[in-house]
């Protein structure tokens, strides 16, 4: 069997720099979006690199023709110009915005964070398809797009066919003890669910009203749940609250603050090679690579949800075959109102192009047919639950055994990181990595988004790695594991607060903070910079349009906020750049352009 490379330190960008292409600055910003994220993440992947700030590298090196990433707010035309004014226009704030009945802003700087992610992304497809032959010379990419994906299965939702399967109404968690403890509840079981809030004493009525909305506030965004349920735990102190999740199966979180966690001491995703090598040549795909960078390479994904699906999706639109691997009777989310064409937008949005094949992973028969479609494939890429690959013989030992050339990439909650942590799901990980401070500004009370942010975030870091993986291995000619994880995503996405805490500032934006005025008919977003002198003004008597006008008098720039999601498709800042796929669902352009 294959065993991890120990001798030496290996990485895919090793002998290359990255240099600041052309001058400073993106377009409306000091730098690109996600600019410092770009440097930072091609000098953990083995680049030489600067701490210019700047809107375009250009990456060379080591036998690699010069590869220029380009990165940017927003596409040519549309007049977006920094985080706050992407997040407005791509429907970010108002998904953000929804337990709260009216669009928010997120605190952290999600889309630019999103936005230098999908850069090294594109810097690493665009090694690996020199690598393999092909001729790639500048990728770009925008907040905007980023935006957009961010979005996507909102977006996806709010096209189809028919209404969504519960509220989409103001409210959810977190709750709040008797002793002050505000605390995330998790648990994928509704009887668990019962049994939790019995041992509490909730009203029965309240706790079956309470399900269904919570069941789904992944998909919607809120929890409209019964007032009952969060008056219940006010009256009960914490240390009661934590018996009752464990003699019921639920989970809590207290939610920490950004000063609990400190400085992240461990990178994002984690790559080991292994020592057995494959034939040369094995993996050579097309030297044209007409169909994307990954052309001929194929990917085997056994996900579920958001984080792994969504890490295959990116791979696909890079060009790679996926090849889904769903339990007997496929997987149940294809039914996951709201559907278009008989098929659930959400479930699109992730798995649109892809193969399928029924595998019962219970059966011993099936799961040596797995490991032999592993045998042919170049990436296995899952989410399963902690042990779960092992306990299966699936794990990289076994399947790096009939295929040294594979990259296992598993994307988790917690990569093992934080010992006795709950369960590794979005908004448990949220509560315990002090995102639900960073994402609200002081003044207002800590509190986790229940827009999937670190699913997405998690999904995007979990693609990079497997680029990574990917490049490593035809450099090196070793079988690589890949490890990335919402502990991870987390990490990433709080690390500018974190920075600020032990610089002595505050990790939380002031009060007010990206909050959208309110006009006549809508709402509109200042830029980050203009939002303190354009709160002076009462804009409420005025429609969107002349709210707008008078700022611009001012000298102060704003755009308008998509409330309604159903109205990007004709939004004219995205050009018509979203379209339908075959079954009608609203499909986002790729956030990558390649040269």
């Amino acid at each position: 069997m294959a065993s991890p490379a120990t001798t030496r330190t290996v990485r895919p960008l090793d002998g290359l720099r990255a240099e600041a292409a052309g001058p400073p600055g993106g377009r409306g910003g000091p730098c690109g979006p996600g600019a410092g994220l770009v440097a930072e993440h091609l000098r953990l992947l083995g680049a030489a690199t600067d701490d210019t700030e700047t809107s375009g590298f250009v990456v060379e090196g080591a036998g690699f023709d010069p590869l220029v990433a380009r990165t940017a707010w927003s596409d040519a035309g549309a007049d977006l110009t920094d985080e706050a004014t992407v997040q407005a226009a791509t429907g970010i704030m108002a998904v953000h915005g929804r337990r709260d009945g009216g669009p928010r802003g997120i605190a952290a700087d999600y889309a630019a964070t999103a936005t230098g992610v999908l850069t090294v992304q594109g810097v690493l497809a665009g090694l690996l398809a020199q690598a393999r032959g092909g001729q790639v010379a500048q990728v770009s990419t925008s907040a905007s797009r980023a935006g957009l994906l961010a979005v996507s299965q909102y977006l996806a939702a709010a096209g189809a066919d028919e209404g969504e399967a519960a509220e989409l109404a103001p409210g959810g968690p977190p709750f709040t003890s008797a002793d002050g403890t505000v605390f995330e509840l998790e648990t994928l079981d509704p009887g668990a669910w019962a049994a939790f809030w019995r041992v509490l004493g909730a009203p029965e009525k309240a706790v079956r009203a309470g399900w269904r909305p919570f069941q789904f506030r992944y998909a919607t965004a809120c929890a409209p749940f019964p007032e009952a349920l969060h008056i219940a735990v006010r009256q009960i102190e914490w240390e009661r609250i934590r018996y009752a999740a464990g003699v019921s199966g639920a989970q809590v979180c207290p939610l920490r603050s950004l000063a609990d966690r400190g400085i992240p001491d461990a990178p994002p995703w984690n790559l080991v090679p292994y020592e057995a090598t494959y034939p040369s040549g094995a993996t050579a795909g097309s030297p044209q690579l007409a169909g994307g960078p990954l052309a001929g390479l194929t990917v085997l994904e056994a996900g579920r949800r958001i984080q792994a699906p969504l890490a295959a999706h990116l791979l696909g639109l890079l060009g790679a075959e996926i090849v889904r691997i769903e339990p007997p009777g496929g997987d149940p989310l294809r039914g996951m109102p709201p559907a278009c064409s008989g098929i659930s937008a959400r479930w699109l949005a992730l798995n649109r192009g892809k193969k399928a094949v029924e595998v019962d992973i219970k059966s011993a028969a099936d799961r040596r047919r797995l490991r032999e479609t592993a045998a042919g494939a170049d990436v296995f890429l899952h989410n399963w639950a902690p042990g779960k690959a092992a306990e299966l013989g699936l794990d990289h030992e076994h399947l790096a055994a009939v295929n040294p050339a594979l990259v296992y990439a598993c994307t988790s909650g917690w990569a093992d990181r934080l010992p006795g942590a709950p369960m590794g799901t979005d908004f448990m990980v949220q509560a315990r990595t002090g995102v639900g401070e960073a994402v609200r500004p002081a003044g207002e009370p800590p509190a986790p988004s229940l827009m999937t942010l670190l699913d997405v975030l998690g999904g995007l870091l979990g693609a990079e790695a497997v680029l990574a993986g990917l490049l490593l291995r035809e450099r090196t000619g070793n079988g690589v594991r890949v490890d990335s994880s919402l502990l991870g995503a987390a990490d990433v996405l709080t690390a500018p607060a974190l920075r600020r805490l032990a610089q002595g500032g505050d990790g939380r934006r002031p009060t007010g903070f990206r909050r959208p005025l309110p006009t006549a008919d809508g709402w509109i977003a200042p830029t980050d910079t203009c939002a303190p002198a354009a709160a002076a003004y009462d804009l409420r008597g005025l429609p969107t349009v002349e709210a707008l006008a008078q700022l611009r008098t001012h000298g102060l720039s704003a755009t308008p906020v998509t409330a309604d999601l159903a109205g990007l498709h004709h939004d004219p800042r995205f050009g018509g750049s979203i379209s339908r796929d075959a079954h009608g669902a609203p499909a986002v352009p790729d956030p990558w352009s390649f040269l």
